[in-house]
């Protein structure tokens, strides 16, 4: 049976349209099952009916003539309830509709299954039979499981065919939504440009190199043109972003050094590969690593690695570039769009931006939100191949695409691109005003930071320090341990760069789902295991080296505060405290002047909510980490879209630990803050105000929106929408209650651009 299964899937992959899939389907189903009817009902959206598509076994003739109106008969009894109906006899359950024009009277038994995708259910898959008896359990488990395999199948060919604006009945369409994420807000119109990754990674045979001092050479030769074009893009990039925006590429340039990529390429060269096979390798093998990570912002570093080896790959190749053609409102579009793919648009010619794969994490978002061009990422069903030329709406506050527009769709979100404008220019107002609420009560708005690239927009925004630095990164770029020099002139940077501005740096947190190439953690349950304070403590030598860096970084600014993660008992802060204490006098004994910084704990487990008094009196400050607490108390893994649904950081759970945290801090008199998605959320950040937080600590591009919120708000107000939601049981009605505040105090726009699900 699985033989069977995967026959027909990959028949049906093969297909050159929709119709030719589902006659493969109901040719290949009545087959397999030896039954006398297959049929599939596609539902249609623009006719709010399932229409018979496809039939082996009923008359030909109704095929895209008959159709079911959405909840009629059996089809649509399926379809509701999104779950298979067996029936021995059809024709006695109280919702069959008899169809004259399919000639299905002489059939009997009925079998029909949902055909879901992203939960959605796009029609019905059907047999029957003349015979009076119920399918079986193995053929029931048949059709469930094809039906999975080829929801995603049909979901692509129907998108096909809706680009072409042709509904799956075949009827004219228009305005056909996209889903995926908002990358960078705002809205944008224009032409698609469709553009590809100079070279594919995936294509490279293993092979192996005749003369492997001429591959070394040659790999080198083409690792300097690479450099050279990042130099270029860093230069112009110039007047598009500020200085330490452009450093992104020079971040790129790191990854290429001796130290790094390039020296890992070379090594396996030395082994006796060619030097395509042996970049591919490499490149595969850090992707893989990154890929897996949860860590949304470290999981999006992955993509930087593509590009930038595929970068090296073209020139292995030496290949000709293919000039692009942009056209003055390009809308750019890619499988996986990268920041060098942005830079190669000339100047005032890009409006937005589409990527099926990535999230707003990745480098080509935050690029975009420093831009100002409105993004969507992740729209995973969007068949991009078919777009190039073609008009279309990028809403990036709701994080969808709108292709085959009509007059009237148009119009209205022009006059949405000139609100925004408006909008736009108000919050630039904002950036040199405090952050205090309508009744003068004064709230600290930082930024969380991985990259220099992200430090500067964070300035532009206002950012009154880091609340979050991820320390990770340069350990993940390595193919070693860095040294304690490296990781000092890294942190310097950070720390140069917002002085005298706080930076909280957070210690290295491995483990989980943040695997070095070079120090393998092999666990059943990673996310459980040995992680963050714990790997560190069982290595202090890491833990040493690092803090040791830190401090160094430091002297002369004193703006560092240091940040333990993943704490669960008091237990590890004090044997953290001992090492940073050691540090610390060892630098001291190295006539090093260099002053003890703020020490403070995050809170991301449910154990160290319950113990937030006792951590507090350890440390200095608590900084709450809400996407990991939040997946934590709910169980939920965001990245997982059989459950995201289920995370919310509205959840009643949530806000009660939270509140928790602060009140046990207040009372031990040290500052508390938060970081993660939900600071950033401008609905979640009046409640978070409300409960105390003396710090909300933000992704740069939402600080602004966020502020705007908070200065319209009294701190009242904000008390009494807190007193009304932690009296709610239901996480969606504190989401409504939260959008009604922000209505009624005239900011409702800004709901738009953000939100915590």
């Amino acid at each position: 049976m699985l033989g069977r299964l995967r026959g027909i899937v990959q028949e049906v992959e093969g297909a050159k349209d929709l119709q030719s899939a589902l006659d493969i389907i109901v040719n290949r189903v009545r087959r397999a099952l030896d039954t006398q009817v297959c049929s599939v009902y596609l539902l249609d959206n623009d006719l709010s009916a399932h229409v018979l598509m496809a039939s082996e076994g009923l008359n030909k003739e109704a095929v895209g003539r008959v159709s079911l109106e959405v909840g009629e008969g059996l089809v649509g009894l399926v379809a509701k309830h999104a779950e298979p109906i067996n029936l021995q006899d059809a024709s006695l359950h109280p919702s069959y509709r008899y169809l004259k024009e399919t000639g299905e009277e002489n059939f009997h038994a009925f079998l029909g299954v949902p055909i879901i995708h992203h939960r959605s259910v796009l029609g019905v898959l059907i047999v029957q039979h003349d015979e009076r008896r119920p399918f079986d359990e193995g053929e029931e488990a048949f059709l469930i499981t094809l039906s999975a395999q080829l929801a995603g199948i049909i979901a692509h060919a129907e998108a096909t065919d809706a680009i072409e604006g042709v509904s799956p009945s075949g009827h004219k369409t228009s305005d056909t939504v996209f889903p995926g994420v908002s990358g960078s807000s705002g809205v944008a119109i224009g032409q698609v440009v469709v553009v590809f990754p100079p070279a594919d990674l995936n294509q490279i045979p293993d092979r192996h190199a005749r003369d492997i001092d001429k591959e070394i050479n040659f790999f080198n030769t083409c690792l300097n043109s690479v450099r050279e074009d990042m130099r270029e893009m860093h230069h112009q990039l110039a007047g598009h972003v500020a200085e330490e925006e452009r450093q992104l590429f020079d971040v790129y340039l790191r990854m290429l050094d001796d130290d790094a990529l390039g020296n890992e390429v070379v090594e396996r060269i030395k082994l006796g590969w060619w030097a395509q096979g042996a970049l591919a390798y490499v490149a595969k093998e850090h992707i893989r690593n990154f890929e897996m990570m949860e860590d949304e912002y470290l999981r999006e570093r992955a993509v930087d690695i593509k590009d930038l080896c595929s970068r090296v790959l073209f020139y292995l190749q030496e290949k000709e570039p293919v000039a692009t053609e942009y056209t003055e409102d390009t809308i750019l579009v890619s499988e996986e769009l990268t920041p060098a793919m942005l830079v190669d648009v000339p100047k005032g010619k890009l409006n937005g931006l589409i990527s099926v794969k990535g999230s707003g994490s990745s480098h080509v978002a935050i690029l975009a939100r420093t831009m100002g061009i409105p993004t969507v990422m992740g729209a995973v069903d969007l068949p991009y191949n078919q777009l190039d030329g073609r008009k279309v709406i990028v809403d990036g506050y709701k994080g969808e695409v709108i292709s085959n527009p009509l007059a009237p769709l148009l119009q209205r979100y022009q006059n949405t691109i000139k609100e925004q404008d408006q909008l736009i220019a108000g919050l630039e107002d904002l950036k040199d005003i405090p952050c205090v609420t309508a009744d003068d009560h004064r709230v600290h708005l930082w930024v969380n930071t991985g990259l220099m690239a992200d430090v500067m927009h964070s300035l532009d925004q206002g950012a009154e320090g880091i609340g979050l630095f991820r320390t990770e990164v340069p350990f993940l770029l390595s193919e070693q341990f860095p040294s304690e020099q490296e990781q000092c002139d890294l942190y310097r940077e950070q720390l140069e760069a917002f002085a005298p501005k706080l930076v909280t740096m957070r210690t290295l947190d491995i483990g989980g789902d943040k695997a070095l190439p070079y120090f393998p953690i092999e666990e059943a349950n990673p996310f459980l295991g040995w992680r963050g304070i714990r790997v560190t403590l069982d290595h202090p030598e890491i833990f040493m080296a690092q803090v040791r860096a830190m401090l160094r970084a430091s002297i002369g600014l004193e703006n560092l505060q240091i940040m333990l993660p993943m704490v669960s008992n008091v237990n590890e802060v004090n044997s953290a405290l001992q090492l940073i204490k050691r540090a610390h006098r060892e630098l001291i004994q190295e006539d090093l002047q260099v002053q003890f910084p703020p020490i403070g704990v995050m809170i991301e487990l449910p154990a160290a909510v319950y113990q937030t008094r006792a951590l507090a009196k350890l440390v200095d400050f608590i900084s709450v980490g809400s996407n990991d607490l939040t997946q934590y108390l709910l169980a939920v893994d965001r990245n997982n879209p059989r459950v995201a649904n289920l995370y919310s950081a509205f959840h009643p759970a949530v806000l009660h630990a939270l509140f928790q945290v602060v009140r046990e801090t207040q009372e031990e008199g040290k500052k508390v803050s938060i970081c993660g998605e939900m600071a950033g959320d401008p609905g979640a950040a009046v409640l978070l105000v409300a409960m105390g937080f003396d710090i909300l600590s933000m992704n740069a591009a939402t600080l602004l929106k966020v502020k705007s919120v908070i200065r319209s708000v009294s701190l009242d107000a904000a008390q009494d929408l807190l007193d009304q939601v932690m009296q709610m049981d239901d996480a969606q009605m504190i989401r409504s209650a939260v959008d009604l505040t922000l209505y009624n105090a005239g900011v409702d726009r800004l709901l738009r651009s953000s939100r915590t699900h």
